[in-house]
């Protein structure tokens, strides 16, 4: 059992962080006209290495646009805006809605990985 936990470990761990990730953003989109709200995130990388022990994750391109953090608490982060608003809320409805859509490409993605392994288990048990 511990080697089909190890086989399917990193694409169950990325999904279910996806999945944390997706109600943090959906948070931020709800409360954009909430004032004094402040735009929470998570690291995925940072937050994958702690579930899982592996190295850092490369970025593919050095001209991918980096979203600017402050860490609070254990966890969660808050971003910084690039226009801040007159009422103290922090939420850029454009990047929430673009790091959401981004987000649920990718948990999607890890979704379809992480079928094709169980197919593959199940073609395996089966004798295929």
């Amino acid at each position: 059992m511990n080697n089909i936990k190890q086989y399917l470990g990193f694409h169950s761990s990325a999904l279910t962080l996806r999945a944390k990730r997706n109600d943090i953003l959906a948070s931020n989109i709800a409360n954009a006209a909430t004032p004094n709200y402040k735009a929470r995130d998570i690291n995925f990388e940072t937050e994958m290495k702690k579930a899982n022990q592996i190295g850092q994750l490369a970025v593919t391109d050095a001209s991918h646009i980096k979203i600017f953090s402050n860490k609070i608490g254990d966890r969660s982060l808050y971003r910084d805006p690039i226009n801040p608003s007159l009422d103290g809320n922090t939420v850029e409805l454009s990047v929430e809605q673009m790091e959401f859509s981004e987000n649920v490409m990718k948990y999607q993605t890890t979704l379809t990985f992480l079928n094709k392994k169980i197919s593959g288990l199940m073609s395996a048990i089966r004798g295929e």
